[in-house]
């Protein structure tokens, strides 16, 4: 999109095609969706997920040819390390559109050099193609799309069609070793991992090469709703799912070898249950609630997994123990996505209340809830990119920068800073309402007990936070959202994609280029740190106001 470009969406007139920040002018580059043939007869069953994949350039001593046999991945990167987050990312890779937060370097565009668009009527791909790119992936009915984030054709390079059942959850991850990078979860229950080089090598329209997990309800017909790798996890993946379960998979194993558990005796207690034989795939059950994993994520070093359900409660797992860190309930109605910070502090959750929460992991319990949105939140993404302007990185009133996604059509950018957070203070009953004669709320001195699940504490006991930006981005409902180090990447339940580049980036420049690396270095040199929640009452601070553009 060139700086003449109209400041309104000749698609969508009511659209502004930038919104404002106290940093800049974010600009919409260009969009991208499905063909326009797809039907939307199954759109109920498997609202869209984005997905974006770093392919990294293909070593030189590896053959073209099948697929070797599954092996672990090997040490990650200290950027991965330092910034992977969310639903088993690494730093250089996106996993997972609700709740996503990666870190993502992607390279040159590619659409030329790989063929013309699905839309095409003479898609062929290059067969002996191995070069890099950056790739949304994302899903709309019965087909799984694969599109170049670099080049400005609408249409996806790639389109996957699965015959027997919907695809509603992905996950990719650069760091294997043989090839089998790309994760799919479908409505049926079933799982694949395939290799994303594979695929954009493959002219056909169906999976090539793939490992099949849980075929034919093997572990039972529950839809899948969720996927991840484990980070630092050497090849190990879990599958959250409808029925409350979330199964452990091991990537080096045959997916194919029947399974079985001990019967479950008591429904509403967690309890993890490990396959009776060594040679079963999947290896664990995990049986988190009685009601639907609707999102799942992880920490950035793999030790600490986050869920979100049905029944409304954030559950923070210690995944080697195998055992409940806490949790903590929403207002109103079901969770239905969460991310992890960079750091590993703090953990973003919305829902159908409306209202974005901030967790401590630290604290265990609610720190901070926005209020902005005027439906269910879809997706929330901290920012991994972002720095506050004249930040010095002396650990001292960090900010933090997340956006959210809602059913409203909104984009809502937030800044965190956990220092300057006006903390609720209480009176006693009676007394005067001044300073002197009140006390912080009892939410803030009370200690939660590790291993429990506790109700939301009084909206009047937890400090609110409001939204530095409000900008409805699509004309659809929004599913999700994920930040690169150039850009915004927002999705709608329709599968229609917008890139927004961030300020001070030219809109001719080659968006995730390989060597746009510097908030890594930058993050390597001064590490994050959060400093605690100031308890004086001299933090108390009015709450950032709302630009509207």
């Amino acid at each position: 999109m060139s700086s003449s470009s109209p400041a309104v969406n000749p698609q969508s007139p009511s659209l502004k095609t930038y919104f404002k920040t106290p940093e800049g002018r974010y600009k919409l580059q260009y969009e991208k969706t499905h063909p326009a043939a797809v039907l939307h007869y199954s759109h109920g069953k498997a609202v869209s997920q984005l997905s974006i994949a770093y392919l990294k350039e293909k070593p030189a001593n590896q053959a073209s040819a099948a697929p070797s046999t599954p092996s672990a991945s090997g040490v990650r990167s200290a950027a991965a390390r330092l910034l992977g987050a969310g639903n088993g990312s690494r730093a250089l890779s996106f996993v997972g559109g609700n709740g996503a937060n990666r870190v993502v370097s992607g390279s040159s565009k590619i659409g030329g050099s790989v063929g013309t668009s699905v839309g095409s009527s003479s898609s062929q791909l290059v067969a002996n193609y191995d070069g890099k790119g950056t790739y949304l992936i994302f899903n709309m009915a019965d087909t799984l799309f694969i599109s170049d984030l670099n080049s400005q054709d609408k249409d996806p390079i790639k389109a996957i069609n699965f015959s027997n059942s919907n695809p509603v959850c992905h996950a990719f991850d650069s760091e294997v070793k043989d090839g089998h990078d790309l994760l799919i979860g479908l409505h049926s229950g079933d799982v694949y991992s395939v290799s994303l080089r594979q695929q954009l090598q493959d002219p056909g329209r169906k999976l090539v090469a793939a490992h099949h997990y849980n075929k034919d309800g093997a572990n039972g017909n529950s839809r899948c709703t969720c996927i991840a790798w484990v980070p630092e996890g050497d090849g190990t993946f879990v599958v959250g799912y409808a029925d409350g379960n979330v199964y452990v998979y091991e990537k080096c194993k045959d997916g194919t070898v029947d399974c079985s558990f001990p019967v479950i005796k008591d429904q509403t207690q967690f309890i993890v249950s490990h396959a009776r034989s060594s040679k079963s795939n999947p290896v664990a059950r995990w049986r988190i609630c009685q009601s639907s994993i609707n999102n799942l994520s992880f920490s950035s070093d793999g030790t600490c997994l986050a869920t979100v359900s049905r029944d409304g409660y954030l559950r923070v797992f210690d995944f080697a123990k195998e055992q409940l860190k806490f949790g903590g309930k929403s207002y109103y109605g079901a969770l239905l996505c969460c991310a992890w910070s960079f750091d590993g502090k703090y953990i973003l959750t919305g829902g159908e209340d409306d209202l974005v929460q901030v967790w401590s992991t630290e604290d265990r319990k609610i720190v901070a809830w926005g209020e902005g949105h005027n439906s269910w939140v879809s997706g929330v993404a901290f920012d991994s990119y972002w720095s506050a302007p004249n930040s010095e990185g002396n650990g001292e009133n960090v900010v933090y920068r997340f956006g959210s996604v809602g059913q409203d059509t909104q984009l809502l950018l937030w800044d965190l800073a956990m220092d300057e957070i006006a903390l609720p203070l209480r009176g006693p009953p009676g007394g005067s309402p001044t300073f002197a004669s009140r006390s912080h709320s009892v939410h803030w001195d009370s200690v939660i007990p590790a291993g429990s699940l506790q109700p939301a504490p009084s909206m009047q006991d937890v400090p609110k936070i409001s939204p530095l930006v409000a900008h409805r981005v699509h004309v659809d409902p929004l599913s999700g959202v994920i930040f690169t180090n150039e850009s915004i990447v927002t999705i709608s339940r329709e599968a229609h994609i917008k890139i927004w580049m961030r300020p001070g980036h030219s809109d001719n420049s080659q968006s995730n280029s390989p060597d746009a690396v510097a908030p890594i270095a930058i993050l390597k040199d001064k590490p994050v740190v959060a400093s605690s929640i100031k308890t004086s009452g001299s933090s108390y601070k009015q709450p950032t106001s709302v630009i509207f553009s």
